[in-house]
């Protein structure tokens, strides 16, 4: 069988090759149009404002031509990469293991040193992003540089960050590399076939039973400056003047589950909401077999608020729970016949 092991191995050399000219393809041009702009600041009599309107010439430019994922952070990230990098070398370096995402996250290391200290033990010893990221939130570099016994932190380091080493097939999964390459960044493609027939239903019940309910996103993508996050359903209501997100989960409901929904609500009222928005609504269902649950997130006012100003034009969490027991059972008949 020595030539399946063959086979496998040149498969695997070979996506590696297509990682790496991918990473580098994204970073040099990432680099480059960071150089560009700053050149052209450079031209402009007042160079705070003339930068803020090239930041968002480019970003309606790209978004219109490219897709999304050319927001005015990424291209003030852009720019921001070339001034902290400006003899960045990619080509033929160990640099070119590294991804877009990995000197995203080194831009907020203030420290020169310890900068650099990251993308060189990230490149040499294939770091996944969120090994890079948990090394710097936990000022790894600062506790190696100050302590007696480095091997007892360097050990300690490795043993942390076992469960979050690199994957080499998920570099075509990331976001980032996606959208460049202008492939769809859709996560339903991967969702069990319950999950996607639950939204499919409630995307309609919520249109049909809710008040002023108009369509906005299905697993929208949201990114932050380390992280990528799909909600899977978002409304604006037109009564309420405000955003409605709804996240679903097929297993066990956690106190995670329910902080990140309090999370993604913080993120979309500072991402998304408009200055006449009223803040945004969460809407968190768990399908587990037996504990549905229907929970709404009340961050900005009481409860008793709530329920006098916002439900008359909500579903209930009893609407809500009945409906997805009904679509449940309806969908495990469909699947057993």
């Amino acid at each position: 069988m020595n030539y399946i092991i063959e086979i496998k191995s040149i498969l695997t050399q070979a996506r590696q090759k297509a990682y790496s000219a991918i990473n580098s393809a994204m970073v040099e041009a990432y680099w480059n149009i960071g150089k560009r702009i700053v050149e052209e600041e450079q031209n402009g009599a007042d160079r705070a404002e003339y930068g803020k309107q090239i930041i968002q010439t480019i970003s309606n430019e790209l978004t219109k031509e490219f897709g999304k994922g050319f927001g005015e952070r990424t291209i003030r990230n852009f720019r921001q990469f070339y001034l902290t990098f400006p003899k960045l070398e990619i080509r033929k370096t160990p640099f070119s293991k590294l991804s877009w995402s990995h000197f995203q996250r080194v831009l907020k290391v203030s420290n020169e040193n310890a900068r650099m200290y990251y993308l060189k033990e990230a490149a040499e010893n294939t770091w996944s992003v969120r090994t890079l990221d948990r090394n710097i939130s936990t000022l790894y570099y600062d506790r190696l540089i100050a302590s007696k016994n480095k091997e007892e932190v360097e050990i300690e380091m490795l043993e942390k960050t076992e469960k979050t080493q690199l994957n080499p097939s998920d570099f075509i999964k990331n976001p980032t590399v996606l959208e460049f390459l202008n492939l769809p960044t859709n996560k339903s493609y991967t969702e069990a076939e319950l999950e996607k027939a639950l939204i499919d239903n409630l995307q309609d019940f919520i249109l049909e039973l809710g008040k002023g309910f108009a369509f906005v996103a299905r697993q929208e993508h949201i990114r932050t400056e380390t992280s990528d996050f799909y909600i899977d359903l978002v409304f604006y209501n037109y009564i309420l003047k405000c955003f409605v997100i709804v996240e679903l989960k097929t297993n066990k409901l956690t106190h995670q589950d329910i902080g990140q929904l309090d999370m993604y609500v913080r993120m979309y009222d500072d991402l998304k909401r408009q200055d006449d928005d009223n803040p945004t609504i969460g809407l968190l269902l768990c399908t587990e077999t037996d504990s549905i649950v229907a929970k709404y997130s009340v961050l900005n006012d009481n409860k008793k608020l709530f329920a006098s100003k916002y439900m008359q034009h909500l579903p209930t969490e009893e609407e809500l729970i009945r409906e997805i027991k009904q679509q449940k059972v309806f969908i495990e008949m469909q699947t057993k016949s």
